[in-house]
């Protein structure tokens, strides 16, 4: 076992989270043994308890407790799990829909992690050293999308540039514009979702739903269209970020997802053999840009399952370009 460390925040390091910096430095130590680690009070940062999501600022002093010698050698058995998948890879690097010195954009696929975690074998964060195009370092993310979700996905490409865009989408200077299409049609037809969030207590792994522990969670929406009188096309903007969301306010609010069966279950699966696939994309992004802070926007194309549906409800995309959840 090793001696007790006390280890300082490089910039390298800036905005990450405690448990990300433990994956980084120590690739050896099971994420379960990092939880209890912290858990247990034995990790520091300035001489106070750390969280697990606590973000880490340079210059701050970590306590590293006494570890196995070989906890910062990558973990043999979890090598698989860090090589990335060929086919993934391509798919990431086709999916680039913006990039200049600062800022890398994907359209992300449906059917992948954003962050690695506990039997998640293939993710983006996984990949993003095969995203460099001739960067010194690793993109790095800025924010999350569910795996089954699509759409925009913002990495720095630089410690300097993610931890500007970091701060952007704190400060709230980010407007966020999901689409979905719903089994039902919220009413009224636009308006907020104001309904505290938390981990549900029994089962459902990270489902979401209203506790009375919950945090506040508020989702701005408006109806797009309505092509059948059970489903509509809704825009939709998190003004929190909580997890699973969209999805768990829609689903509270009685017009789940169309095929979010987790939060929807058989509701989520109207009269139509043809839904197939969450129906759920980040669409658009507008941000100040790290550089020189002129707004930065970025719009991303349906995914196929999506588009499909589109096509076959005869939903044009043009109409929902300028539909503004946050609009009087």
């Amino acid at each position: 076992m090793s001696a007790v460390k006390t280890i300082k925040v490089g910039n390298e390091d800036a905005q990450t989270r405690v448990d990300r910096w433990f994956k980084r430095h120590y690739p050896g130590l099971a994420f379960s043994r990092v939880n209890k680690l912290l858990r247990t009070g034995q990790v520091r940062v300035d001489g106070k308890r750390a969280k697990a999501n606590q973000r880490l600022e340079p210059g701050q002093e970590i306590r590293v407790p006494p570890l196995p010698d070989d906890a910062a050698q990558p973990d043999a058995a979890a090598r698989p799990a860090d090589t990335p998948d060929p086919a993934w890879v391509r798919a990431l690097q086709e999916a680039v829909i913006h990039c200049d010195d600062w800022v890398l954009a994907l359209n992300k696929p449906p059917g992948i992690a954003t962050q690695g975690g506990t039997h998640v074998r293939t993710s983006v964060d996984g990949i993003s050293d095969a995203l460099r195009f001739g960067a010194a370092a690793r993109p790095r993310l800025v924010h999350r999308l569910d795996k089954d979700t699509s759409g925009v996905l913002l990495l720095g490409r630089s410690a300097e540039a993610a931890n500007r865009l970091t701060a952007a989408f704190r400060s709230q200077d980010t407007q966020k514009i999901y689409w979905a299409l719903t089994a039902g049609v919220p009413e009224p037809r636009a308006g907020r979702i104001e309904r505290p969030l938390g981990k549900r207590k029994r089962g459902g792994g990270e489902k979401m739903g209203e506790t009375p522990d919950g945090k506040p969670a508020v989702t701005a929406y408006r109806v797009v269209a309505t092509p059948r009188r059970d489903v509509a096309w809704v825009a939709l903007s998190p003004l929190t970020g909580r997890t699973h969301q969209l999805r768990a306010h829609l689903a509270l609010a009685g017009t789940p997802i169309l095929g979010d069966g987790k939060y929807g279950g058989r509701a989520a699966f109207p009269a139509d053999p043809g839904v197939r696939g969450l129906h759920l994309h980040a669409r658009r992004i507008a941000l100040p840009h790290p550089d020189d802070g002129t707004t930065l926007r970025i719009t991303a194309g349906l995914p196929g399952h999506m588009a499909e549906t589109f096509d076959r409800l005869g939903l044009d995309v043009a109409q929902g370009e300028d539909a503004d959840p946050l609009a009087p």
